[in-house]
């Protein structure tokens, strides 16, 4: 064991040699050293701004007036555009009494400290933010450019992906909760377009005594089709699941409580399902931000007249061949006497649930943004948060993205202990 007396010593020494002072500098080495810590930033007001959503069919937003009462309560500022909430039918003098100051341009909206938006801002959207700010969106990576991240950088926008997010547990909140509004609506759309209202084959979705069941082929066993599944068991209907990972279709039963019909996704059994289904759901996620096609137009031809496809995967691209987007005005097109329903964004025909849903979610991460002494602080501090950083300060930070546009990224984690 080193003695500290003797490096004193050999200091202290007028007859101290060359070899003695380079022995006692790499003891030095062995030592313990002092590092500082970082002390956290305390309470800070935040200033929030929610502009109107423009996107042709988003109706959701981020905060509902209670949620904003409690930012505000807590010290913080929040400024909404005027009638931002009609669509989710929230109105302005809600957002007011809760403490919300409405404003009546965009671009008052956008100057904040944070923004709050659903769909991510365009290119002239981002003009308005001001440089150093946070942007906490959706950042729709299958629909996204290069200019879009060169627009953030060149501003030293913060970017946020709240679909990249992750919670403490390391599961998916925002994606999680717009899936289970995803997957809990698409039977009641596929119900609508199975009437004889809608000009469709005139049956029940489901099951009653003496008629056979309806017969649904769910593609996709994460969130997204836990629920339709629960939907339409709940309904009576005949259930088959396909998915290629093993674990989710164990997880998927184990959630239903219940024995349903499960398989991979080899092409004779899939194809033997579609033929037979009354509705099809595709609920296949993107994977490094490319969708896989798992139904062929070849498959959708041989499918029943009039049967029903809701193609979830839309957002992404979309799992069957014959999908094209739609729009909430023209939400289906026959093709093979098919019926496709391919809107993206399901969960905004439930503007005001969904609205709720990130309300309970980004409220209190707000308020921690606050406990930690901000945005750079939150990051620092919360790897989860982390999680959902795209670019910072003029840097893209994601290597997804940098990979799919050919951009240069760098590491957040290096960027972050560059602060200190």
């Amino acid at each position: 064991m080193n003695d500290p007396t003797k490096s004193e010593t050999l200091a202290e020494s007028p007859t101290t040699t060359s070899s003695e002072i380079k022995e006692l500098a790499q003891e030095q080495v062995l030592y313990p050293k002092e590092q500082l810590l970082k002390v956290k930033g305390g309470n800070k007001p935040l200033q929030i701004g929610i502009p109107n959503e423009i996107s042709l069919q988003e109706r959701r937003l981020m905060l509902t007036p209670s949620s904003v009462g409690v930012i505000s309560s807590a010290g913080h500022r929040v400024m909404i555009e005027a009638e931002a909430g009609l669509s989710a039918k929230f109105t302005d003098n809600e957002y007011s009494e809760a403490g919300a100051k409405i404003v009546y341009s965009a671009k008052e909206a956008f100057e904040a400290q944070i923004v709050l938006k659903v769909e991510p801002p365009t290119l002239e959207e981002i003009e308005h933010i001001p440089n150093g700010s946070t942007l906490i969106s959706a950042l729709q990576m299958g629909n996204q450019t290069p200019e879009f991240i060169h627009a953030l950088n060149k501003k030293k926008i913060t970017g946020v992906a709240f679909e990249f997010m992750e919670d403490k547990v390391g599961g998916m909140p925002v994606v999680r909760a717009m899936s289970e509004i995803a997957g809990s609506t698409v039977m009641n759309i596929a119900a609508h377009y199975l009437s004889s209202s809608t000009n469709g084959k005139g049956v029940v979705l489901g099951g009653i005594t003496g008629v056979p069941p309806t017969r649904v082929v769910i593609l996709g066993a994460g969130t997204v089709g836990e629920y339709a599944a629960r939907a339409a068991i709940g309904l009576g209907a005949q259930v088959k699941v396909f998915d290629n990972q093993l674990y989710k279709l164990r997880r998927i039963k184990h959630a239903l409580g219940q024995q349903i019909y499960t398989s991979t996704m080899d092409v004779t059994t899939l194809s033997t399902a579609l033929e037979e289904a009354d509705v099809v759901i595709g609920a296949i996620r993107a994977e490094k931000g490319t969708n896989r096609m798992v139904v062929t137009e070849e498959m959708v031809a041989n499918m029943k007249a009039e049967s029903v496809i809701v193609d979830v995967s839309i957002d992404q691209g979309g799992c069957i061949e014959t999908s094209e987007i739609t729009t909430l005005k023209n939400p289906v097109f026959r093709k093979y006497n098919v019926i496709h329903y391919c809107v993206p964004n399901i969960a905004s025909r439930v503007a005001r649930t969904a609205t709720t849903a990130f309300s309970n979610i980004f409220t209190p991460i707000l308020i921690q943004i606050s406990d930690a002494g901000g945005v750079d602080d939150m990051i620092y501090t919360h790897r989860w948060f982390m999680k959902g950083v795209y670019t910072y300060r003029g840097s893209l930070t994601n290597a997804a993205i940098g990979k799919k546009f050919n951009l240069r990224f760098r590491d957040l984690h290096l960027l972050m202990a560059a602060r200190i």
